[in-house]
């Protein structure tokens, strides 16, 4: 149920390009939410209103080309520098959490050291840089969706090698949350365990690839409790 704390405030990001508009809302951490191709914002709300009430502030944009941000979302690099520019706009310290596109753009945004050195972590929604094209494109397929952001779609597979790279490379706390019927499967995960070892996997039972959409309070309480540990004691709200 929705209270002072959890009454979205808006949020809007100028870029050179285009501008973002958002919400944030509650007192606390900061966690900064990124939702998946061809969704919104709005999707998080149920997990925003779970989290500030555990105690943490959100904040959620329409990613360019979505909702009611202005542009298009042709290529992967203006959508990781959306993201590096809303980390800049927030205080140190901010965990990502990113679902799909999301996941990808905030794995591309941390490939900037400066960007990194303002995240406390990462969490990925079903969501891994392990990108076969011949999976995409099938489950696209599958789902109607082939003809949805094609440019952008081939600009991802195409920089897959450069985003496991990253990931690799990450010293930062991970988290993956999947869904129990994603196309994402206990070996994909192994094999993120194996990019970057010291990541954890959470598996959310009744959801597919869009785990915020099918069991947003199972999603958040997977958030919650994996992310706690990623600040200092003194400034993480207990659950």
């Amino acid at each position: 149920m929705l209270n002072n704390r959890t009454v979205p405030r808006a949020r809007r990001l100028t870029r050179p390009d285009v501008v973002l508009r958002g919400v944030e809302a509650g007192i606390g951490p900061t966690v900064l939410l990124l939702h998946a191709g061809g969704e919104r914002r709005r999707v998080w709300t149920p997990v925003i209103e779970f989290l500030v009430e555990a105690g943490f502030r959100c904040v959620a944009f329409d990613q360019r080309g979505h909702g009611d941000s202005g542009g298009r979302a042709e290529a992967l690099a203006p959508c990781a520098d959306d993201v590096a520019a809303m980390l800049h706009a927030e205080p140190t310290g901010c965990v990502v959490v990113g679902a799909s596109l999301g996941g990808l753009a905030a794995i591309a945004a941390l490939g900037d050291p400066a960007v990194r050195a303002r995240v406390a972590g990462l969490v990925l929604v079903d969501v891994l840089p392990d990108i076969q094209p011949h999976r995409v494109w099938g489950f696209l397929a599958a789902h109607g969706l082939s003809g949805a952001y094609p440019e952008l779609v081939g600009d991802v597979i195409a920089k897959a090698p450069r985003l496991r790279q990253i990931t690799a490379e990450l010293d930062l706390p991970v988290l993956l949350v999947r869904g129990s019927g994603s196309p994402i499967t206990g070996g994909d995960a192994d094999q993120l365990l194996r990019l970057a070892p010291h990541a954890t996997v959470t598996l959310v039972r009744g959801a597919g690839h869009l785990v915020a959409r099918d069991q947003p309070t199972a999603l958040a309480e997977a958030i919650a409790t994996g992310i706690t540990g990623w600040w200092p004691r003194s400034s993480v709200p207990q659950l």
